[in-house]
């Protein structure tokens, strides 16, 4: 249950603008991933390029 909470407040998808092949971002924008869990596991990431 507290993941799922956690996962509601944080989101859990996230639309990024790319230019040029390159990841458009600002001079202090980053990515991060953030684990919900107490122990690390093996995860997927899904990326769909649309244009």
């Amino acid at each position: 249950m507290p993941a799922h909470v956690r996962s509601v407040l944080t989101g859990n998808s996230l639309v990024v603008p790319v230019s040029a092949g390159r990841l458009a971002l600002g001079t202090w924008q980053g990515l991060y991933l953030w684990e919900h869990r107490r122990a690390g596991s093996r995860r997927r990431v899904l990326v769909t390029v649309i244009g």
